[in-house]
């Protein structure tokens, strides 16, 4: 390894360069993702000298030029640990104006989960068991959605109703991508909770006129299809010129109703999902990505799935 500066090209990203440890692959893919410039293992840094010779020098993994800051990922066992903190060290004393940043192993699975990577299941968040879709796929397939309603609905204003509450992340990502003018508006509806009788109420109606409009409802999932079932056949007693069906995902296994389904994000397996909106129990709604939770930890919890 050459002393000294040694970027690299502006064509190298995290899928052409061979790195040395996978989680050097996925660090510089998240810094891919937003943008961040960096350089690989581009210094090292003498940081002893034995007899007029070099005796121990460091190289960190990561340079970000934009931040002016070197970054050294430490995912390894202890030992190794230890004298990655020692090279630390003598780096700061030795060149105090070098700004290095040590990511240890929890800081960088912290890291991995909060875009929605890596092995979550290693971060003490309790009740997930996996993640299905990370921030980074949730973003371009939204985008993606976006783009085919932008194409579907030229010269026309569509109205966007969110179904409350679990289309509220979906629904307010959803609308930046959509390059036409439009309307937007938010309806709530009861759903059976294994305790109350009745039939679907409206809880809280839209503000928006629908009679002679291009609706869109946007809804979070679409699970045995009871609910949005009800939902639409109330919105058509309204008149609209149209009525379309954008859902994040679909979970066709426990279906009843034939529902339309215009625009999908994702389909998904039958078990209980969550982040990106979608609660259990008003938990883990901010999550960034989606995740499945644990069975035995959903099981303890003894709940009553609720039909979307």
């Amino acid at each position: 390894m050459t002393i000294g500066p040694q970027p690299l090209a502006p064509e190298q990203t995290a899928d052409l360069v061979p790195f040395a440890h996978p989680s050097e692959e996925e660090f510089a893919g998240i810094l891919d993702f937003y943008g961040v410039t960096w350089e690989y293992e581009p210094r090292t840094f003498p940081l002893e000298e034995k007899d007029g010779r070099l005796a121990l020098a460091f190289t960190p993994d990561f340079y970000l030029p934009d931040l002016d800051l070197y970054v050294e990922l430490t995912t390894l066992r202890q030992k190794l640990v230890t004298e990655k903190h020692r090279k630390v060290r003598l780096l700061q004393e030795r060149y105090p104006d070098v700004q290095i940043k040590l990511l240890n192993r929890s800081d960088y699975l912290s890291l991995l989960a909060k875009y929605g990577f890596g092995p979550f299941s290693e971060v003490e968040v309790a009740g997930i068991h996996e993640v299905l879709f990370s921030a980074t796929e949730l973003e371009r397939r939204v985008k993606e959605l976006g783009a085919e309603i932008s194409r579907d609905y030229r010269d026309r204003e569509p109205l966007l109703i969110g179904v409350l509450r679990g289309a509220a992340c979906f629904m307010s990502d959803l609308m930046r991508h959509i390059s036409l003018p439009l309307t937007t508006d938010y309806i709530a509806i009861s759903s059976y909770d294994g305790e109350q009788g009745g039939a679907v109420q409206i809880t809280q109606d839209l503000v928006e006129p629908l009679a002679g409009r291009d609706v869109i409802v946007v809804e979070d999932i679409v699970d045995t299809g009871m609910t949005l079932n009800a939902l639409l056949e109330t919105l058509r007693s309204r008149n609209p010129a149209s009525l379309k069906v954008c859902s994040l995902l679909d979970k066709p296994a426990r279906r009843l109703p034939k529902v339309p389904i215009d625009y999908c994000g994702f389909v998904v397996p039958d078990e209980f999902v969550v982040g990106y909106g979608l609660d259990f129990r008003q938990k883990f709604r901010n999550l960034p990505f989606i995740a499945t939770l644990k069975s035995d930890w959903l099981k303890a919890r003894k709940t009553i799935k609720r039909p979307e």
